[in-house]
């Protein structure tokens, strides 16, 4: 019996929910991490509700193999990786006794792994999909974070959806908060490397511990509490690196709003729509700050000649690497779904590069919402 269901429109197919796991970092998270979450408006930003989505199509590597071996072997390889990026498994809080600045802090609190099963073939959900646009929504699971009581909302999920075929999907959903850490970090690749390590260290056919058909208590009550949000007001992305001289790196200043502007340019030249006149900007200054307001169009550094001499490359979700990303050896994805939901007047993020040997390097996410193209 499942305990949950995902209803959607008479086309779609239902998606049952098998079961829901908290995947922790397998060692304890000292000293903690805080990054403040420093946010103009709070009622007008995405802060609580933007999220980003990828959706990963595999068909079977093995004849072993199924999305529930792969959502075992998900429950211990993500568990390690979190150790790495500790922070995808914390809480937004609320500082100085509930009542200051939202913080982000790594406290464990962990991941939610949720499995699910689709009474339909993988090649028929991707032709409904190619024809109704569905973005795969249907195969990752999102919740928006509680505004009042946000440290009780986790900020990543992870949802493992089988098919009749043998075919699954692995659906990644992540607050905005998070971007900088799975696209500027590469976190995905770097998690897809220790399964594929794991899977090589045991026999092919042993079955990992947190299987979940040998684990699941059907007599337990249905899963009320974890009706997903829908991600709707998508739209369209795109990605900026701006490489230059080291004033460019600096997130703080003028610079950053003048290669906003230009970036903005650019995506609606080349996508075709126009970004909201009013629109959400976040800016990671630094690993401890992040911040967001709402920002006007007309308010932007509308001079690019300090950025003609620098070096811009743009490209999409898709192109971040997931194209190639395979959780068992050989295996790739059949066909990837990535887009930012639950924007609605648009987005830019400003993301400055990890690499401290590459500080000139700034990362700029536009993303132009769906509203604006005809």
């Amino acid at each position: 019996m499942a305990m949950s269901q995902i209803t959607s429109d008479e086309f779609v197919p239902t998606v049952q929910i098998e079961g829901v796991q908290t995947v922790l970092p397998t060692l304890a998270t000292d000293p903690r991490e805080i990054c403040l979450v420093s946010v103009k408006d709070p009622m007008g930003s995405d802060v609580f509700r933007g999220c980003l989505n990828v959706v990963l199509y595999y068909n079977k590597a093995v004849e072993e193999d199924s999305g529930w071996v792969v959502a075992g072997w998900i429950k211990e390889s993500l568990g390690r990786a979190l150790t790495d990026q500790p922070m995808l498994s914390g809480r937004l809080r609320r500082g100085i006794d509930g009542n200051g600045e939202l913080e982000m802090v790594s406290n464990d609190s962990g991941v939610r792994l949720v499995e699910a099963k689709i009474t339909m073939t993988l090649q028929e959900f991707l032709g409904l999909e190619e024809r109704e646009k569905l973005e795969g929504d249907r195969l990752v699971f999102w919740k928006h974070i509680d505004e009042q009581n946000p440290q009780f909302s986790p900020l990543l999920y992870v949802q493992v959806t089988n098919f009749q075929c043998g075919g699954y999907s692995i659906g990644i959903s992540s607050s905005l908060i998070l971007v900088d850490l799975l696209i500027v970090e590469n976190f995905l690749m770097r998690w897809a490397s220790i399964q594929k390590n794991l899977l090589s260290k045991y026999d092919a056919l042993k079955m990992p511990i947190f299987y979940l058909p040998n684990l699941k208590n059907t007599s337990l009550s249905p899963y009320n509490a974890i009706i997903p949000t829908p991600s709707k007001h998508s739209g369209q992305t795109m990605i900026f690196k701006i490489a230059g001289d080291s004033e460019i790196g600096g997130v703080k200043n003028d610079l950053c709003k003048k290669a906003a502007s230009h970036c903005i340019a650019e995506a609606e030249h080349k996508l075709g729509g126009e970004i909201s006149s009013g629109f959400s900007l976040f800016v990671k200054e630094s690993p401890k700050v992040l911040r967001v307001q709402n920002c006007q169009k007309n308010e932007l550094v509308k001079s690019h000649q300090n950025l003609i001499s620098t070096q811009v490359t743009s490209s999409s979700l898709d192109d971040m690497g997931i194209k190639e990303l395979a959780f068992h050896d050989g295996n790739k994805p059949a066909h990837v779904s990535s887009w930012i939901g639950s924007v609605v007047d648009g987005l830019v993020m400003a993301i400055p590069s990890p690499n401290e040997n590459a500080s000139s390097e700034v990362s700029l996410i536009v993303t132009i919402p769906e509203k604006s193209f005809k």
